[in-house]
């Protein structure tokens, strides 16, 4: 007798924001895997839907029907994809205009309400993926599904540094990892050796916007890099198109990313970009191989 058809992996995905979602979803589905995707509502983009074997949208603050959904479509493996805006839950009411389930709120319960815990972005998602375990569902990281998004080491642009520029780099990756190790955020924009913006809750882009708003006369360096304690299974650092076009518009000339740990979307696309305005892609592994990079 012939044997039975064996049955798809199936692995389900948090997205949020962005393309990144997508381009992993493509990943797993060009694997054979069925996808069943949870899109958070006001991030995740619509196109999920022509992808995944199956597509919802779901609230922020609903893990409690989050954990239901996977089980009961036997799926024990899930990776987070996409930006979440945070600044949003610091809006007034910001966790109840969401209306968070009972398991939502006794998980973040010590976190926002008895603030026996902090609100930092290792300690929220650490919770969630925790309760996952819990149910007998792992957290893997979304580059294991597709580990050439993560970039390699070296000059990406025509353009290399200048001997400042270099000077810039070193000096941001220092400014940049004391900031992961904080928790506070993954970039820093700096100029002559100043440091004009540093990351937090409001993302990267508004932190170059920043930059360029302070430095009017433009020229100066983003730094981009993974906390030295990152947990590659969610805030992995990602930058593409938007990034660079932000850059260009605030006056940016630089962007130093951090090789083998930083998602880079649309690579080709994006060193175009840079190529066509002049500007400056490298990424590397340590400060002391920016003046290597030429």
């Amino acid at each position: 007798m012939p044997s039975a058809p064996s049955e798809k992996r199936r692995i389900g995905i948090l997205a949020g924001w962005g393309q990144y979602p997508v381009v992993i979803a493509e990943a797993l589905r060009r694997q054979g895997c069925e996808v069943y995707c949870l899109g958070v509502i006001g991030h995740a983009d619509a196109a999920l839907a022509d992808v995944c074997h199956e597509f919802r949208y779901l609230g922020l603050a609903k893990f409690g029907w989050c954990i239901r959904y996977f089980r009961r479509r036997g799926i024990k493996e899930v990776t987070m994809a996409g930006k979440i805006f945070k600044v949003r839950l610091l809006e007034p009411w910001g966790w109840v205009r969401h209306l968070p389930d009972v398991r939502t709120i006794r998980m973040f319960l010590p976190h926002f309400l008895t603030r026996k815990k902090d609100c930092r972005d290792d300690t929220l998602l650490t919770a969630i993926v925790d309760e996952f375990a819990a149910e007998g569902i792992r957290f893997a990281p979304a580059t294991d599904y597709a580990p050439e998004l993560l970039v390699r080491e070296g000059r990406l642009t025509r353009r290399g540094p200048n001997a400042w520029q270099q000077k810039d780099i070193e000096f941001g990756w220092k400014m940049a990892k004391e900031m992961g190790r904080l928790d506070i955020g993954q970039s820093v924009a700096v100029k002559d050796q100043a440091v004009l913006a540093v990351e937090a809750v409001e993302g990267t882009d508004e932190c170059i916007r920043r930059a360029g708003e302070l430095c009017k006369a433009g020229g100066f360096t983003v730094v981009k890099v993974a906390k030295p304690q990152q947990d590659m299974r969610f805030d992995v650092p990602t930058v593409g198109m938007l990034t660079l076009e932000t850059l260009r518009a605030a006056g940016g000339k630089v962007l130093a990313v951090e090789a083998g740990r930083t998602i880079f979307l649309d690579q080709q696309a994006v060193v175009d970009f840079a190529d066509r305005y002049g500007m400056v892609i490298v990424a590397m592994t340590d400060p002391a191989n920016a003046a290597k990079i030429q």
